[in-house]
């Protein structure tokens, strides 16, 4: 069916040919994404963050791509480790993103909230998270502000009785439903 362009056209809100900070802000803000810790542990030190930059990459081998910001004061903790534990939350965990989002909590506050363990690599993986993906890192690429490390999934647990998800889209958190086939 053809579609009219001219309408379209007229529910766009256009912006200038240069890209703003802010405007790609914006725009990403409506790019929803699951909520994720990303932890890694050893000689580097004990450090944790909440993420939504995270993505599967291939499954021949199994690797997951995670963004970190290299101004954050744990991404030295994770290229020295080497390793990273992804937890994939529910909605249950909506206070404990918050509390590994802010930059003004130490890693030992962080970590004393939640059940942790560790799995392959001694990556810190919350217990009842929805997935955790315990993994090492084979890959950094630098662009821009970031880091993006390409990693190798070692272990993976899903938890089974989880009805829910948690999203991030529009700056907030939503509910999704999980439905098992």
């Amino acid at each position: 069916m053809p579609h009219d362009t001219a309408q379209l056209d007229s529910q766009r809100i256009r912006t200038s040919p240069s890209v703003s900070q802010e405007g790609f802000r914006d725009a990403m803000s409506l790019l929803g994404a699951p909520v994720v810790l990303v932890t890694t542990a050893g000689a580097g030190g004990h450090e944790g963050l909440t993420v939504s930059a995270i993505t599967s990459v291939s499954d021949t081998p199994p690797t997951i791509l995670v963004c970190l910001n290299r101004s954050n004061r744990s991404h030295q903790a994770f290229l020295k480790n080497g390793i990273v534990g992804i937890s994939i939350l529910s909605p249950e965990h909506h206070n404990l993103a918050l509390v590994f989002a802010s930059s003004s909590i130490e890693s030992t506050e962080k970590f004393a909230q939640g059940d942790w363990t560790t799995d392959v690599t001694g990556a810190p993986l919350l217990n009842d998270a929805l997935v955790t993906l315990d993994c090492e890192i084979e890959v950094i690429h630098s662009t821009g502000t970031h880091d993006v490390l390409f990693c190798a999934v070692r272990s993976i647990s899903t938890r089974v009785d989880a009805a829910h998800g948690l999203a991030w889209f529009s700056r907030r958190f939503h509910h999704l439903p999980v439905n098992r086939i």
